[in-house]
């Protein structure tokens, strides 16, 4: 009984490692052959196909990471969640100075061609900031939003 159970278990471990490994029926040979060569060790967890572009949600390393490709499988832009002490320290320190009643509520940075660029998402009790730094010097208003506060 215990060699069946064992027999079982190692079946559907192996079903569910390799559903995560292999790529939709709307996914490319493209996309597919550019992920394996990019990300060798990558767990799939999830592709996403869009109008222009086609996602994948992947773990490395132990982290999830976003990988955006062309129709043609071009790499568009890798992101990734982050911390804010893993920031640049002037765009860290634009943060702590100018922004000080909020808090952060989703950071994240974008790496492609030609450079990595960063969005902080920023709350008080009034408004909602997304700002962004392409330049690694700055930040900019990218979005803004005031809060209902009518409830």
């Amino acid at each position: 009984m215990k060699k069946r159970i064992l027999t079982w278990a190692l079946l559907l471990v192996t079903g569910i490692s390799s559903s995560f490994a292999s790529a939709p029926k709307g996914i490319n040979d493209h996309i597919r052959d550019a992920f394996k060569k990019e990300f060798k060790t990558a767990e799939v967890i999830k592709w996403e196909t869009f109008k222009t572009f086609t996602k994948a949600t992947f773990k490395l390393d132990d982290h999830v990471m976003f990988a955006y490709y062309s129709g043609n499988g071009d790499l568009i832009a890798v992101a990734r969640n982050i911390l804010s002490d893993q920031l640049p320290i002037n765009l860290m320190t634009e943060l702590k100075n100018n922004y000080n009643g909020y808090w952060i509520t989703d950071l994240f940075e974008i790496t492609g061609d030609p450079s990595e660029s960063y969005y902080v998402t920023i709350e008080n009790p009034d408004f909602r900031l997304t700002l962004e730094s392409s330049d690694l010097s700055n930040w900019r208003i990218y979005k803004r939003e005031k809060k209902n506060t009518d409830q």
